[in-house]
């Protein structure tokens, strides 16, 4: 494999495809990440998927990927918003980092306007369902390849 890219799914996304299907979709968490692995292979890259609605597993996981990852895919969920310390996490390992949203965060409540974590982020994918991983992905390796 060329790359290795580590995809971090945060608090309440093991409930895609249960929780509110008209705003995150009805896909099932397990066929995104199903499809993201499935993908990897194609573009010769392994990917790993992590779940937690902690936030410290969230910043575990993003300090134990600088010793084997090219670069991360998050989801931080509600966190993205308010996690300061998950913010900190990502600038600290020094690898690129591509956050996403299923649904367009924009167009929600005014408090998902403010996203705390993306500001340290590569980029910031929003609004495509679950199709805003691939795109991530995707991204993640031309940049890689570059």
């Amino acid at each position: 494999m060329k790359h290795k890219i580590l995809i971090i799914q945060g608090p309440n996304l093991n409930l895609v495809g249960i929780r509110e299907p008209g705003i995150y979709g009805d896909m099932p968490i397990t066929e995104i990440n199903q499809r993201l692995i499935s993908l990897g292979s194609e573009l010769d890259t392994e990917v790993r998927v992590f779940h937690s609605n902690s936030e410290g597993g969230i910043i575990d996981e993003l300090q134990n990927a600088m010793d084997w990852a090219d670069g991360v895919v998050i989801n931080p969920g509600g966190y993205s918003h308010t996690s300061v310390a998950i913010r900190d996490a990502i600038a600290a390992i020094k690898l690129p980092v591509i956050e996403v949203h299923l649904s367009n965060i924009h167009s929600r409540e005014g408090f998902r306007n403010n996203v705390v974590t993306g500001a340290k982020c590569q980029a910031l994918i929003v609004g495509f369902g679950w199709r805003s991983y691939s795109l991530a992905l995707r991204g993640l390796i031309e940049q890689l390849d570059q």
